[in-house]
Order: C-alpha cells, then sequence, then structure tokens
C-alpha cells in the first residue's frame, strides 16, 4: 500500500505543478509505512538512522509544511504529530480522526453528516468555519478486543 500512495502522490504533485523532492518523498514514505502518526522529532530519527550524513530538523519542518500545504498529510493538533493522507479531500469536507489511545494508532474517516451537522451549527451562531476537524479519542477494534474477557469476545 505505501507504493500506491507514494505513486498516487507523485502523479498528484506533477499534475499540479508541485515538486516532490527527495526530502518530501522520504518524509512520505516515512509516514506512509508508519503504523501511527509519527512527531517531527520521529521523522528526523528515522531520516537519520537511514543516513550518515546530520540532518537538521529545519529540513524535516520545510518538507511536512510543503506535504501539508499540498493536502498529502495531516497533522494532529492533540498529539503534534502527523499522517499520510491517501485522500484527496474537498476543502469543505469535515474530517474524523479516531485516536486509539493504547496503541497510538489513528484512523481517518470523512461524514457527510458530520459535515452537514458542524456547517449548521455554525451556521447558527454566525460562525465561519475555516476548518472541519475532528480529533476523537479512544481504544481502536484490536485494543478493545484485547482488552475484553474471553467470556465476552466468544
Amino acid at each position: 500500500m505505501p507504493l500506491d500512495i507514494i505513486a498516487e502522490a507523485t502523479r498528484y504533485c506533477e499534475t499540479r505543478g508541485l515538486r516532490l523532492t527527495d526530502q518530501r518523498r522520504q518524509i512520505l514514505v516515512l509516514l506512509a509505512e508508519a503504523a501511527k502518526p509519527l512527531g517531527a522529532y520521529d521523522l528526523l530519527e528515522k531520516i537519520q538512522q537511514a543516513s550518515p550524513k546530520r540532518q537538521a530538523p529545519v529540513i524535516v519542518y520545510r518538507a511536512l509544511d510543503f506535504l501539508l500545504e499540498a493536502k498529502l498529510i495531516h497533522r494532529l493538533e492533540s498529539r503534534n504529530a502527523f499522517i499520510i493522507c491517501p485522500h484527496r479531500h474537498t476543502n469543505d469536507e469535515a474530517i474524523v480522526f479516531m485516536l486509539c489511545e493504547k496503541c497510538g494508532r489513528a484512523e481517518e474517516a470523512a461524514s457527510d453528516m458530520v459535515q452537514q451537522s458542524l456547517t449548521q451549527l455554525a451556521s447558527q451562531r454566525s460562525f465561519q468555519l475555516k476548518s472541519k476537524v475532528l480529533e476523537l479519542a479512544g481504544l481502536c477494534k484490536t485494543c478493545t478486543a484485547d482488552k475484553m474477557p474471553e467470556s465476552a469476545a466468544s
């Protein structure tokens, strides 16, 4: 799957005249391969493990800024971490992240129902929405199943 995401991201950048440099691609690959969202310093550590040359944090931050602007990744505010975005969302689409408090995984979903509710709520209060991103904390399916007693699992 990571190769498909990278190939699609490459095509996406090419059609928009965006430059997906080797450093930006490397960050994208690391996020695509990660089992959970990664912070900038997690990414820097992984880059430095793969290269004998010391990298400055600014390299990672610049790459993340580009990838965010290109909408190839998302920033999870509550974790100050980043996750790859395999979807191409519209600007007004509501995005919901379900963040597992046990294993650290994040699952992304788009919801028309949430979008309509948020738009209606903002409209009732004459509030102009800039972003419709929600982060929900809880337990993922795997961690919930791990937590269940054996008698309840059958």
